[in-house]
């Protein structure tokens, strides 16, 4: 798997997730559940990952929606 986004926004994981899985392709949270030991305040960002294989095709689906990726 391969990082596509990080970040500390919960609406942009959700929209980029939208976003991947009208492309069909498939995507997961990294430290969704990492609110526990930070105490749900959101310092630490979640991360969106993706199949190796699909990483340029997810970070132009991002890009052409005006979603910056991880290089």
């Amino acid at each position: 798997m391969k990082e596509l986004l990080r970040t500390n926004d919960p609406t942009l994981i959700a929209f980029a997730q939208a976003l991947l899985g009208g492309e069909d392709i498939a995507c997961f949270e990294f430290d969704v559940h990492t609110s526990v030991l930070e105490g749900s305040i959101g310092i630490l960002p979640r991360r969106l990952m993706v199949r190796t294989q699909d990483h340029f095709r997810a970070s132009a689906v991002l890009r052409d929606n005006d979603i910056s990726v991880e290089r």
